[in-house]
């Protein structure tokens, strides 16, 4: 099992350091791994956003008698609109200083300056000050009406589109509340597209409480960004016959934008979606990312509104899974079937709809197309007519990619589920080869239901990809990357500064002093034998022990980091590198014992004093200061352990990646990965199940358990647990009090 810490980096981020080609596998940047670290620290204030905004708005709701499903699309309308007027201030100032002029006047501002700058236009009814600054006594439902009328006047895509008559329904004091809580002062200071990455974050949380069509029209983003990154969308259609909340086109947008392209101009999106609702969440996600797409109303078994037959450079898909309800009779003859029809039951409906999907994203392809789509694991081993259409499908040497995906991805089912990769431009070396990834070990818990791929998981998923596409240099950037980044995180423990301006390590020690100092007017004041003595010795020889091991570290840290800048790319000097850095990534995780060691010994000192010298009882004794003194130096602990964590964890990612591919090459790993060629498929029944080819990888004895990995699932499933058990109790007294007790 490979469960990383939740260290996260934007995919973005980190793939546009990573690629090949965009950056020389010879170089590293210093200044764009200060733009890492520049970008990591502000993804990290997101996330906190992100949470505290759900909190505050999900608690609004259980507060207002409100289900999920009633208060889910106006929430997202307000999001779209709060995302559209930091976009319109965002480049509001820029526009106006270029506008132009005739006869001393500057003409106003228009729907195309905004255009061109992917923002929306907004008159001054739609601009969210306007509506967080209305009172009690005006109608913030007739205003937020008014705001979305006045865009969609102006956007004819949007029309009909954004929520409008929902905010009827909702009291006038709870959309006060509500426009207040999406407004924080702190969302004004920050750039990039972080109400982008807050709309998917709410659409996240509500596919978990199943507010709308039982949560199906979510993908779970991290399947929707491995997807959209092996599939590499670079020009062209993107299709998706069952696009839901439009998940694959916002990610296919940022394969591009990682490109230095402009996704609009270069990719054209392409949808069908059966639920009315579903189809103006993906309008609205589009819009809210500077997109726009061509969405049907259509139920893809029987229409094809787009007529994209073998016209598609590119179709993504989430499907419904083993669905058995399509008529038969009314696509025998479908062109999209270039296989035929799968099996046909007695009352003439296909059996399982898996490969009805299946044939028609490979029919949409054009000669050169790519897929890329989520199936159920029943369908890479399914037997009889199934396995038929199978082997055909294989047989066209197309099948290029498969991976399987452990149980618990998805927010409504809880079964395993495969990626399936198709293209019709593989070269011909691959012609008969299927690469087969076993990822099901691969995994990072979120919550006690719910898993997903951190980003380092998922880009080490796509270096074996990258290996077997002969991408050597991306593979290497990638394991230099993480050298870099180790030595980058280290430096941070002196340097990176917190809220307050204080670099974990030296802000550690500062509090530590703190409480002492606090403390030692009444330490003083005792006899050298009295009962804190030992205590107190513990505490002095650790810190000692502690200041000579941080000067070590940050001495080791400057050596290496000097050593890295005549760091050669090839593959066996970055082992080497890996193995240099070792010493240093042991260093990190004993120092994380010996601080927390530390604090136990200041902690015991205090507590002696409490307990055995009266110190409550003394004027020189402050409980309160020192209390707070505390608490301090443990938040401090915290910091500094968790920066010196991220050393290791960057080490460990090197790690995994030389241990498995040590010479930079494709090769069989039990349990991970196996290039398979079309012989060996034939002999196992046509079967595209990866576990059936890579085997089981050899159990191994683990020297490097992390123990805090184990601690923090644990904290995880207490933190579900206890959220439950409040739910829970509120919802007892809510029946109670409907029966009158």
């Amino acid at each position: 099992m490979i469960c990383h810490r939740e260290f996260i980096l934007t995919n973005a981020v980190l793939s546009s350091i990573i690629e090949g080609r965009l950056h020389s596998s010879s170089r590293y940047s210093i200044s764009l791994l200060q733009q890492l670290e520049k970008n990591m620290s502000q993804l990290e204030h997101i996330e906190a956003i992100e949470k505290r905004l759900w909190s505050a708005a999900d608690t609004l709701r259980a507060n207002s008698n409100y289900a999920s499903n009633e208060y889910f699309l106006p929430v997202m309308g307000l999001i779209f609109l709060r995302h559209a007027y930091s976009r319109y201030l965002a480049v509001k100032d820029d526009i106006e200083a270029n506008l132009p002029k005739r006869g001393g006047k500057t003409r106003p501002l228009a729907k195309e300056d905004f255009s061109q700058k992917g923002a929306i236009f907004l008159r001054q009814p739609a601009q969210f000050d306007t509506l967080v600054a209305l009172s009690d006594s005006d109608d913030r439902a007739a205003a937020i009406i008014a705001a979305m009328e006045s865009i969609e006047s102006d956007y004819a895509s949007l029309e009909g589109i954004l929520p409008k008559n929902e905010y009827q329904e909702l009291d006038n004091q709870v959309l006060g509340q509500l426009l207040r809580t999406l407004n924080p002062e702190e969302l004004k200071r920050v750039k990039g597209d972080v109400f982008g990455r807050i709309y998917e974050y709410f659409l996240t949380q509500f596919a978990d409480q199943k507010a709308h069509d039982g949560g199906e029209f979510f993908t779970p983003i991290s399947l929707v960004s491995l997807i959209a990154n092996i599939l590499e969308p670079s020009g062209g259609i993107v299709l998706d016959p069952a696009c839901g909340s439009g998940g694959m086109f916002v990610q296919s947008a940022r394969v591009v934008e990682r490109q230095h392209q402009n996704p609009s101009e270069k990719l054209t999106f392409l949808g069908l979606e059966k639920n009315a609702t579903t189809i103006r969440l993906a309008k609205m996600n589009l819009a809210v990312h500077g997109l726009e797409g061509n969405i049907q109303k259509a139920i893809t078994y029987y229409e094809d509104p787009h007529e994209m037959l073998g016209k598609a450079q590119y179709v993504m898909a989430n499907p419904p899974f083993n669905v058995d309800e399509i008529d038969a009779e009314k696509i025998k003859s479908d062109p999209r079937l270039p296989f035929g029809l799968p099996g046909i039951n007695k009352q003439k409906r296909v059996s399982n709809g898996n490969y009805v999907w299946i044939s028609y994203f490979y029919g949409y392809l054009s000669e050169v197309g790519r897929a890329g789509f989520v199936m159920s694991s029943q369908a890479s081993s399914a037997g009889r007519e199934e396995a038929k259409v199978r082997q055909k499908l294989v047989e066209t040497g197309d099948v290029d990619v498969m991976v399987a995906i452990r149980p618990n991805f998805f927010y409504t089912r809880t079964v395993p589920c495969e990626l399936w990769f198709f293209d019709r431009a593989k070269p011909e070396g691959r012609q008969d080869k299927v690469l087969m990834i076993d990822a099901q070990g691969i995994y990072r818990k979120v919550t006690r239901r719910i898993y997903d791929f951190s980003p380092e998981q998922e880009q080490n998923i796509l270096a074996i990809v990258w290996l077997y596409r002969g991408h050597t240099d991306r593979y290497l950037h990638l394991l230099g990357c993480y050298c870099k980044r180790m030595l980058a995180e280290g430096e941070a423990c002196f340097t990176r500064q917190d809220a307050d301006g204080n670099p974990p390590l030296p802000d550690f020690l500062s509090a530590l002093d703190a409480l002492f100092a606090v403390m030692k007017p009444f330490l003083d004041s005792l006899a050298k034998d009295a009962p804190h003595a030992a205590a107190l010795e513990e505490y002095a020889t650790g810190r000692e022990s502690f200041n000579a091991d941080v000067e070590g570290l940050k001495a080791a840290i400057a050596a290496q980091t000097a050593l890295w800048k005549e760091q050669a790319g090839t593959n066996a000097e970055l082992k080497a590198a890996v193995e240099r850095l070792a010493p240093l990534a042991e260093a990190s995780r004993d120092l994380i014992k010996t601080a927390d060691q530390l604090y136990k010994y200041v902690s015991r000192v205090a507590e002696t004093c409490e307990n055995d010298c009266a110190a409550r009882d003394s004027d020189l004794w402050p409980t309160r200061d020192i209390n707070r003194a505390r608490k301090s130096a443990d938040a401090a602990r915290q910091q500094a352990v968790e920066q010196l964590r991220l050393m290791r964890y960057f080490h460990r990612q090197a790690l995994w990646l030389i241990e498995r591919f040590p010479d930079a090459a494709l090769r069989d790993v039990p349990g991970l990965v196996k290039l398979v060629d079309r012989a060996e498929i034939a002999a196992n029944d046509w079967s595209l199940t990866p576990g059936r080819y890579v085997g089981v990888a050899l159990e191994e004895e683990d020297e490097d358990f992390d123990f805090e990995e184990a601690l923090r699932e644990i904290h995880v499933e207490l933190e579900d647990l206890n959220a439950e058990a409040v739910q829970l109790a509120a919802k007892i007294k809510e029946n109670f009090a409907g029966l009158g007790i």
